[in-house]
């Protein structure tokens, strides 16, 4: 069972990234040997700065415009950042924002797409593009983003159970997505979703597969098996489909409660149905992810659309070969190379995103 907070599930160790240039290497190797130490120490010095100059060129112009990926800014919830000129200015596709199933559902069969209109239309307006994502779990024990009516009324069951730590100390909530009377409604906001913007916005995700249920199986929710969830899972997939069938659909598959079987089936029925996977997290050669959805991305990569998300914290993951926090270079190489992936959202975590993603990838 995968297990662990967000923040936990990044503190794995590391394997090596790897970027290979022979045409570099081989004429470093029939180069002249100088016979003065100092010379050939300023010639070496030379050319590991031309070598990184032509790899951060390469990676940041080549590779990205030859793929076609897509880089979208991700503001999670501070919808009001999409009207920075930083932003505006910059040769990004587009925002990915966060809405919140509560905020899109104030009161039963009553919805509220006031905000993605607006954000809709001011983006149109600027030649910018919106992908949604549509949250139904928190990793914060105060906030529930649930409709009220979900919470109150019993025929829901609570409509929503505790995430909980390596510690089982409770952090946050998730939606019962396994309660057949929680799903029903949850099926009806994303056919209501469909109705109102597939095809105009650019796409759409659901929040992680990943749920964290403590170390002990005491403290499973009522009604849950890692079974019943995968059925769950793939259930959401097939209604998201069948509401968006124009805008790209996308399910955040990183992790799956007990084997991964159940994460493997996920990918496979995401394929059949034509759903784009991906995740939260782009951290190069991380143990965990590259034990779990990293292989499945690569390997669907080509057959539907799929993305990664730079969340906070991936920008200070260590590259394990320099000892360093990986460079921005490094992360998309990793996604375009490895992952092979069409979309990356970047987070607007400081001071990088101001320092090193935007001199990087917006101009």
């Amino acid at each position: 069972m995968a297990t662990g907070t967000a923040a936990s599930r990044l503190r794995h160790p590391s394997s090596v990234l790897t970027v290979a240039f022979p045409a570099l290497s081989v004429r470093r190797a029939h180069a002249p040997r100088p016979t003065n130490g100092i010379l050939l120490n300023q010639i070496n010095t030379a050319i590991s700065k031309l070598t990184f100059c032509i790899i951060y060129v390469l990676l940041c112009l080549g590779r990205v415009s030859a793929k076609g990926v897509h880089h979208y800014v991700f503001f999670n919830r501070d919808r009001e950042r999409i009207s920075e000129a930083s932003f505006l200015q910059t040769k990004f596709e587009g925002a990915q924002l966060k809405y919140s199933w509560r905020e899109l559902e104030p009161q039963k069969d009553e919805y509220n797409f006031g905000d993605i209109q607006h954000d809709l239309a001011f983006l149109r307006s600027k030649g910018k593009r919106l992908f949604i994502q549509i949250q139904d779990a928190s990793f914060d024990i105060n906030i529930r983003p649930f409709p009220r009516y979900l919470l109150n009324d019993p025929e829901y069951h609570g409509g929503a159970d505790k995430q909980y730590g390596d510690d089982n100390v409770p952090y946050g909530w998730m939606a019962r997505r396994w309660d057949k009377a929680v799903q029903e409604r949850f099926h009806r906001l994303l056919l209501a979703l469909g109705r109102e913007f597939d095809g105009r916005i650019e796409g759409i995700n659901l929040a992680e597969t990943a749920i964290d249920l403590g170390t002990t199986e005491r403290l499973w929710p009522k009604g849950f098996t890692p079974e019943i969830y995968c059925d769950a899972i793939i259930a959401n997939l097939t209604v998201l489909k069948r509401a968006f069938p124009r805008s790209v659909t996308l399910q955040y598959a990183n992790f799956m409660p007990g084997e991964k079987r159940y994460l493997e089936r996920v990918y496979q029925a995401a394929k059949e149905l034509k759903v784009g996977l991906g995740g939260p997290d782009l951290l190069p050669y991380k143990f965990l992810q590259m034990e779990n959805s990293y292989p499945l991305i690569r390997q669907f990569a080509g057959s539907v659309p799929t993305g990664i998300a730079v969340q906070d914290g991936n920008y200070e993951h260590l590259n394990p070969k320099t000892g360093q926090p990986v460079t921005i270079p490094e992360l998309v190489s990793f996604a375009t190379g490895y992952l092979k992936v069409d979309y990356i959202f970047w987070c607007t975590q400081e001071p990088y995103y101001s320092q090193k993603v935007l001199p990087v990838l917006g101009h």
